[in-house]
């Protein structure tokens, strides 16, 4: 096995027992690809597809005014650059984002000679408008929202479509099934349809009242016949002058009870009354060739009529579709000369007479009618006019623009309803509705099987860029609102699209997602694997997901389906328990966001290297071994029988049926419950509590490697960005503890780049739980490095392998009941050799106001302090960093003016004796709070545009240039060595046609002759190849260029620097203290191992 130069700096000896087949994925691409999906930033404008940004605004465009002679239309749009880095947004509490830019179109068109077909266009505006910031994604996965960084929560929501349900039983005391159906739209209004307890079939629209199924039926332009055609099959009657003729189905009479004598042609009793009918009796029957059979007179009665009867003459209908059979109407029909006459079939097996019985509760006459009582339902009190009645039904089902089934719920709407398509209108259709009501009548009649609505089929993950894209849309559409009652004006007045546009609603809508939603979380920060496993998690809550409350046991619960979807150990114990889990360690998400996880794909019993991605549904249809099936040496599955999957089951089968195999036993659980080695051993429970207690350790001070891993601790590591890794392949030209300077190979290298890559270094940054972010070097100037190779161990990082804690020596045993149930006695020597002593950093800060009594100041002159309370302060009064303080001790010198106060008699004497006025300012300096010791490590000083910055924050700017100038002219030194490299080789052993030092013509040049020439004067050399002056000519032009570039670099940052800093209202300066403070061990603490014990 090939090791990469980081591996080798720690062998580590493995003892699994198979193979890795399948590398483990970059463990953040789900959040990562999401929102580069949502931006397409790269993408160029022609060429991205219908998803995220361009989706949103290919829905709300084009607006047009209400008269319909004003149009705006979107072309495309752009992400400028941010105006500040990720660093730079944390440090100024900024939020990290991108300027968003769309080209839009006003069109007016000419009313004079337009038609309604054929408009005529006046004229078109074209400009490029504002429309909001879009929070950017860092490197790592998260947001930088005012500062803070955040993570964005996955949602596990149910997936668009139909479903099919019963209440197991409970609504009605006789514990009888009730079956219903759910179409759910992605945007738009959730259609029901249920059975009572008596078997009429409802619908109800967003759960209003509920209403017979058949309204809805009429309404979508079915009549009582058509209806009763769609969901019976009938039986034909001829009618005699007593009794009747009935055409004989064999399926039907089997199994039935004779209620008379059933004969065949001839007149031979087949089957005698009362007796039932059997195989054998219909086969004679079917033999005898017989085609109708009697039936008496009482048959007849109660039967159903299935179509119209009208009078051939008088056109007069003698008995309605759906009407029962009467004495008196059959004596009627028999005087008209009626004939035949179709009755519905129906029997109380598997043939109900469900839509019949529901028609008969129905009152409305027509279709207008049933769109009239729907109309009432949905607006009460409202009077229903045509136009209303016909605008409102259109738009529950049939608009786009309210109504979204959502390529996955058109997707799975089709699969349910057995049609080969996946794609198709993302609105319903009538088709839709009936085919729906006919497989829910199915149901009831015993046919099919109701959804399980916790199978993660049925279940979908939005992402990031679709939650962030429903925000975007919704500042869109109030802005359509807008825009639309401000086109009409366009005619008159000259305006331009940016009058028309206010961008503030997007704004508004981003801010309070990625500031306020329940899935925007604070990032937790406290080592590198909580944070990997926070942008890997998936929540069922949030907007339009379950609450706590709401949630029974069956959505906690695991089910089979989480195989390798969804981690069955790591999710948090309390109120959340089985809402919050997280995402397996192979799992993926496909195109529809249904999660999917490889298997290796097995032909005739031999295993191959092919890997399928498998969605929760497609697995259903295949039977999958299990990773640790034994194999041959030629990777043929070997044994009798062999444990497997099928349909959610467990089975044992012979080698032959398995279709799929899984790639590795790591596949079940997620990162945190893959790092606990010998999971297979620990009780469930306890393994819970293992992964989630991994997630609180703090990074301690000296981070040591687990001496038993599992393997995943270097994958953790690297993906959770915590390490900085090498993004190409170089030899390290120069390190120090902040930064490390590569130089990048030829190979690697772009055409007319920079052939550097400088990583600085995060030195005693504080996380969001204050505790410490710190980076190391772990490589020596001359190291050769590739691609992906560690450079800087961070925090709780050892050699870029995941080190949460420390290796002890633990003996279980009792010690005079000091470690009774859960108390763990720690030897002195642990605390003494600092192994579980962390650093925590503290952020103080302090804002000088404008008060109604005057501006407050950041100052060294504080009354009533001693100047040993004031020698760490600067002139300023700000403390030095490096200087240790204690609880109590002054920071950042700070004072208010105070009102008038009437005087103390001892204060009129001082003023007497000294004729001044006593100072009239109080001191509110900031303080290092009760129980801290520490030292300051940094002070960042904030002014408002306008106010003359102290000379603390001159220094803090000038020392902010210094570094940055050190890294341009790093990377100068190196382009420069680079440059006249080249340019030696070129030379040495050329012809010249003259140069410095009065080179005579056609000399040799040799090293001696170049080294004795400063380097800058080669290019005065004249060579006689034309191509070699050519080429030095462009090396030249590169290097001016290069420095051109780092000119302008070192001015835009200087400008970023200089100009004031945006602060809240009424702050006219900030200034932040950063405090580290030492932890020990101590007793209270809470101490673990990796099992939970």
């Amino acid at each position: 096995m090939a090791y990469t130069y980081t591996e080798r700096k720690r062998i580590r000896k493995n003892f699994g027992t198979r193979d890795s087949v399948l590398k483990i994925p970059y463990l953040l691409q789900m959040q990562k690809d999401a929102y580069t999906a949502f931006l397409q930033a790269d993408v160029a404008p022609k060429k991205r597809t219908k998803e995220g940004l361009q989706a949103a605004f290919d829905a709300a465009f084009p607006i047009v005014s209400h008269n319909g002679f004003v149009e705006m239309k979107y072309l495309d749009y752009n992400l400028a650059k941010p105006a500040f880095d990720v660093r730079e947004c944390q440090t100024r509490g900024l939020t990290y984002a991108s300027a968003v830019r769309a080209k839009v179109q006003l069109i007016i068109y000419d009313r004079e000679s337009s038609t309604t077909q054929n408009k005529v266009v006046k004229e078109v505006k074209e400009q490029e408008v504002y429309m909001g910031e879009v929070p950017l994604m860092t490197e790592k996965g998260s947001f930088v929202i005012n500062g803070t960084e955040r993570v964005i929560v996955s949602q596990l929501h149910r997936s668009p479509g139909v479903f099919f349900e019963h209440d197991k039983g409970k609504t009605h005391s006789s514990g009888k099934l009730l079956f219903s159906a759910r179409i759910i739209p992605y945007r738009g209004s959730w259609l029901d349809f249920e059975f009572d307890p008596k078997d009429i079939l409802y619908f109800r629209v967003d759960r209003r009242r509920k209403m017979p199924v058949t309204i809805l039926l009429k309404a979508i332009g079915l009549n009582n016949e058509s209806i009763l055609a769609n969901f019976f099959v009938n039986d034909n009657f001829r009618l005699m002058d007593s009794g009747a003729q009935m055409e004989f189905v064999s399926e039907r009479l089997r199994g039935e009870v004779a209620r008379f004598d059933i004969t065949d042609k001839s007149g031979k009793v087949v089957v005698a009354k009362e007796k039932r009918v059997t195989a054998r009796h219909t086969r004679e029957l079917e033999q005898s060739e017989t085609t109708h059979i009697s039936v008496p007179e009482d048959f007849l009665i109660g039967r159903i009529v299935a179509r119209n009867v009208v009078d051939a003459e008088t056109g007069e209908i003698l008995a309605k579709a759906n009407e029962e059979l009467t004495e008196v109407l059959l004596k009627k029909l028999r005087s008209s000369g009626v004939q035949d006459l179709a009755c519905i079939y129906t029997n109380e097996l598997d043939q109900g007479a469900y839509i019949s019985q529901t028609l008969r509760t129905d009152e409305t006459v027509d279709e207008f009618a049933a769109r009239v009582a729907i109309y009432r339902m949905m607006r009460p009190g409202e009077p229903p006019t045509e136009d209303a009645v016909q605008a409102l039904f259109q738009r529950l089902f049939y608009n786009p623009d309210t109504y979204d089934l959502s390529r996955v719920g058109r997707m799975k709407f089709n699969a349910k309803m057995g049609r080969p398509e996946s794609t198709g209108l993302m609105v319903l259709t009538n088709e839709d509705i009936l085919a729906v009501v006919k497989v829910l009548v199915d149901l009831r009649n015993g046919h099919g099987q109701v959804d399980d609505i916790d199978h993660l089929g049925n279940r979908r993950v939005r992402c990031v860029g679709e939650l962030a894209e429903n925000q975007y849309r919704m500042g869109l559409a109030r802005i359509e609102k807008a825009v639309k009652e401000r086109l009409g004006q366009a005619e008159q007045e000259p305006l331009m699209p940016h009058d028309l546009i206010n961008s503030k609603p997007i704004s508004a809508a981003l801010k309070e997602f990625f500031g306020a939603s329940q899935l925007s979380q604070f990032m937790d920060q406290t080592n590198p694997l909580s944070e990997i496993t926070h942008k890997r998690r998936v929540s069922a809550l949030g907007p339009g997901g379950l609450t706590r409350e709401r949630a029974g046991f069956e959505v906690r619960d695991v089910h089979v389906t989480h195989y390798g979807r969804v981690c069955p150990i790591e999710t948090p114990e309390g109120p959340n328990i089985g809402l919050i889990n997280s995402m397996a360690l192979y799992a993926r998400l496909n195109e529809y966001g249904f999660i999917e996880t490889p298997y290796r794909r097995v032909v005739d019993g031999k295993v191959s290297m092919d890997i399928d991605y498998l969605s929760a549904i497609e697995e259903g249809k295949y039977v999958i071994a299990q990773a640790n099936a034994a194999l041959d040496k030629d990777g043929r599955l070997t044994g009798e029988l062999i444990s497997a999957r099928e349909a959610g089951e467990t089975v044992m089968v012979a080698a032959d049926r398995i279709q799929y195999m899984d790639v590795s036993p790591a596949q079940i659980v997620s990162v945190a419950a893959s790092l606990v080695p010998f999971l297979e051993h620990d009780d469930a429970n306890r393994a819970l509590m293992g992964a989630n207690m991994s997630r609180q350790a703090v990074p301690v001070l000296r981070p040591e490697k687990p001496m038993v891993g599992t393997g995943i601790e270097r994958v953790a590591a690297v993906d959770s960005g915590t390490v900085v890794v090498a993004t190409r392949g170089g030899v390290v030209d120069y390190v120090d503890a902040t930064r490390v300077v590569v130089r990048v190979n030829d190979s690697e290298a772009q055409a007319g780049e920079v052939g550097v890559d400088i990583y600085n270094l995060i030195k005693y940054q504080r996380s969001n739980q204050n505790t410490n972010i710190h980076q190391r070097p772990v490589v020596k100037k001359g190291d050769v490095l590739a691609k992906g190779d560690v450079i800087a161990d961070g925090a709780s990082t050892d050699l870029g392998e995941l080190a949460l804690g420390q290796n002890m020596l633990i003996g279980f045993m009792t010690w005079n009941g000091y470690n009774f149930e859960d108390s763990i006695l720690i030897s002195e020597r642990v605390v003494a050799d600092d192994r579980y002593t962390s650093i925590h950093i503290e952020e103080l800060v302090v804002m000088a106001r404008d008060t109604k009594l005057g501006a407050e100041e950041i100052t060294r002159d504080i009354p009533n302090l001693s100047e040993q309370q004031l020698n760490r302060l600067d002139e300023s009064g700000i403390i030095y960093v490096g200087a240790e303080v204690q609880p109590g001790d002054t920071l950042v010198g700070k004072v208010t003016p105070k009102g008038e106060t009437t005087l103390t008699p001892e204060e009129k004497l001082l003023r007497a004796i000294f004729g001044e006025k006593a100072s009239d300012v109080k001191d509110t300096s900031l303080r290092v709070d009760q129980g801290s010791h520490g030292t300051v490590i940094d002070v960042q000083v904030f002014t408002r545009e306008g106010i003359v910055r102290d000379r603390r924050a001159q220094q803090i700017i000038d020392d902010e240039l210094k570094r940055f100038r050190l890294d341009l002219n790093d990377q100068l030194r190196i382009v420069e060595a680079d440059a006249f490299d080249r340019i030696e080789k070129l030379l040495v052993g050329k012809a010249a046609n003259g140069g410095p030092n009065k080179l005579p013509k056609g000399t040799k040049l040799d090293k001696a002759y170049l080294a004795s020439v400063e380097k800058f004067h080669w290019f005065d050399i004249r060579p006689a190849d034309e191509d070699i002056s050519a080429q030095m000519e462009s090396i030249k032009n590169g290097l001016e260029q290069t420095r051109h570039n780092f000119d302008l670099a070192f001015e835009e940052k200087r400008k970023k620097l200089t100009q004031g800093d945006d602060l809240p209202a009424g702050v006219l300066k900030m200034v932040k203290v950063y405090v580290a403070v030492k932890r020990h061990l101590q007793p209270g603490d809470k101490m673990a191992g990796r099992h939970g014990n």
